[in-house]
């Protein structure tokens, strides 16, 4: 079964993907589109450039996750739509006639928030992640003996690239989510890559930031569990089952596709 958001690319895209199996023996398909998938809503925008680099550098400063574009959504807005969709997919897994693979055909930050509300990450996790490539797959298996599902596809995080790496990605961020805001720009002030550059600047500051609360967490989990003082020790599981619980995509994520069938 597929779901689609009904939006133009990910239509194409769902597309694309049929054309490659439909003539597959013994594979039948349906497909939904489902408006709860769409992307983040970044907006009607009628503004200057000037404006634009304020809301943008907003964003990079509070987060993308709770900061809502004027006229348009935070992520924390896309986060509610999908836990409507999750309850009603929880319902229909329980159906016995459910097809036993389920495709999702979305966008990126969507993508991000269904699996920060999936596996019950954090607001942290989710501010750490890379975006997700365009039409990257992202693998969920269920695993019986656990009786939930693991992700099998790695996820990459900022803090796994090198600053050549950073300012390539953040442009690239930069410039997608700027060409969603021109598309709907019914003034015209289309926004340039020179004027992008305060906003680019403004994201690599609170992705640095980021980067500096993450290894600040792990060097003093570390000092935690490296510690034999007692008056520690007390409350060493508790601690190490949090750190898990926070970092769960590292503990799915690296997981490799030899023992996979879907």
């Amino acid at each position: 079964m597929f779901y689609t958001s009904p939006y133009l690319r990910t239509r194409q895209t769902c597309n694309n993907i049929i054309e490659g199996i439909k003539d597959l023996p013994d594979v039948d398909y349906c497909v939904r589109e489902e408006t709860r998938m769409r992307e983040q809503d970044f907006g009607n925008f009628q503004k200057s450039a000037e404006e634009m680099e304020k809301i943008w550098e907003e964003r990079a400063h509070y987060g993308h996750f709770f900061y809502r574009i004027p006229h348009g959504e935070s992520a924390a807005d896309v986060y509610d739509r999908v836990a409507s969709l999750n309850e009603s997919l929880y319902r229909q897994f329980r159906q016995d006639d459910f097809p036993n693979i389920l495709v999702l055909v979305t966008h990126g930050i969507w993508s991000r928030v269904f699996l920060m509300k999936w596996f019950k990450w954090t607001y942290e996790e989710f501010e750490s992640l890379k975006n997700i490539p365009h039409c990257k797959y992202l693998v969920m298996k269920r695993d019986l003996k656990a009786s939930g599902y693991k992700l099998k596809s790695k996820l990459e995080t900022w803090d796994d690239l090198s600053e050549a790496e950073l300012q390539n990605e953040v442009l690239k961020a930069a410039k997608e989510a700027l060409r969603q805001v021109n598309a709907n720009n019914d003034a015209g002030d289309v926004i340039t890559d020179l004027e992008l550059q305060p906003m680019i600047e403004a994201q690599k500051d609170a992705v640095e930031t980021l980067r500096e609360k993450n290894k600040k967490i792990k060097d003093t989990y570390k000092k935690i569990r490296s510690s034999s003082n007692s008056k520690n020790s007390r409350y060493k599981d508790k601690l190490i089952s949090k750190f898990k619980q926070d970092t769960l995509s590292d503990c799915t994520s690296v997981e490799s596709f030899d023992d996979m069938k879907l």
